[in-house]
């Protein structure tokens, strides 16, 4: 299990340099682009390449952290590095959005001095697009097992659909004239944006928040161990996640007298702990087994 997830760590970090390395030369090409073409959404783009480019850095510095191991003072390690590259992540997304729709409002009510070459606009939009499709290749197959991994592959899948807009807007203008598309398509692109910047904080603040992973019901855990042979009940139940993919559980079980008094202690141990990992991909548990008596004695205890 070890050697697995090191050797998912180095995957990750080989697509994360590799991804910006792309991001960081079509940032270069979108700014000097927008600066040439006048494009006030080849720019918001550039913002959001920006943002994407500051958000693949994070995510490789967290991966890095999240990898070394645990110590007398931080006894999870270092995981949730990940989780907190993800909420910086999440308010560069946010604060891209914002800087965008403000400069596209302000453009779509002054339209004196908004002239678009939309020629090499559309060049450069496309150098992005495909770009940030080699990049999201790249970040896919992670994107789905990590949350540090997932808020990388969002950066750049708005990116990519960002790009597309771009192509559009510069379509129009060549085709109609219609300079004003340049302001709206900066408006679609913050659009895209924000939403997957909630998105993203929302899953953030669950684990912060130690809430119970989604699609975890507590109920069918305990349904499950009070079918253990040797289980009479099971209260002060607890489900985390340190990050995402590590779960965390934890409970008092009341069991039998006859498994304290005849040493199955530990077989029981080991059944509950095989229980949540193979029903419920729980890799880290603690249970505190105990008799009849000692929970009746318990102050304050919860479900």
């Amino acid at each position: 299990m070890g050697h697995d997830h090191a050797h998912t760590s180095h995957t990750n970090r080989v697509r994360l340099s590799v991804a910006i390395g792309i991001v960081a030369v079509v940032l270069v090409v979108q700014v000097v682009g927008a600066w040439l073409t006048g494009s006030l959404a080849l720019l918001a783009d550039a913002g959001h390449m920006f943002s994407d480019l500051a958000g693949l850095i994070i995510a490789l510095t967290a991966t890095v952290l999240a990898a070394r191991p645990a110590t007398d003072r931080q006894t999870f390690g270092y995981q949730r590095a990940e989780v907190f590259g993800a909420l910086l992540n999440g308010l560069i997304l946010l604060g891209v959005a914002v800087a965008v729709v403000i400069g596209a409002v302000g453009r779509l009510v002054d339209t004196s001095g908004s002239e678009v070459l939309a020629t090499p606009m559309l060049v450069v939009a496309v150098i992005g697009l495909l770009a940030n499709v080699v990049a999201l290749l790249l970040l896919r197959p992670a994107a789905g097992s990590s949350i540090n991994m997932r808020g990388a592959y969002l950066e750049v899948l708005g990116d990519t659909l960002g790009s597309v807009a771009v192509i559009v807007a510069a379509g129009v203008i060549l085709l109609t004239g219609f300079v004003q598309a340049d302001a709206i398509a900066s408006l679609v692109i913050a659009g895209m944006i924000a939403p997957r910047a909630v998105v993203l904080l929302r899953d953030v603040v669950r684990v912060l928040s130690e809430s119970v992973p989604a699609n975890t019901d507590v109920a069918e855990i305990r349904r499950h161990l009070l079918d253990t042979q040797g289980v009479v009940a099971v209260h002060d139940v607890h489900v985390w996640m340190i990050t995402s993919g590590a779960h965390v559980f934890s409970a008092h079980v009341v069991v039998e007298p006859a498994v304290l008094s005849s040493g199955g202690s530990g077989a029981l141990l080991d059944a509950l702990c095989a229980c949540l990992a193979g029903h419920f991909d729980v890799d880290h548990s603690t249970f505190q087994l105990e008799p009849a008596e000692h929970a009746e004695h318990e102050e304050n205890p919860h479900r």
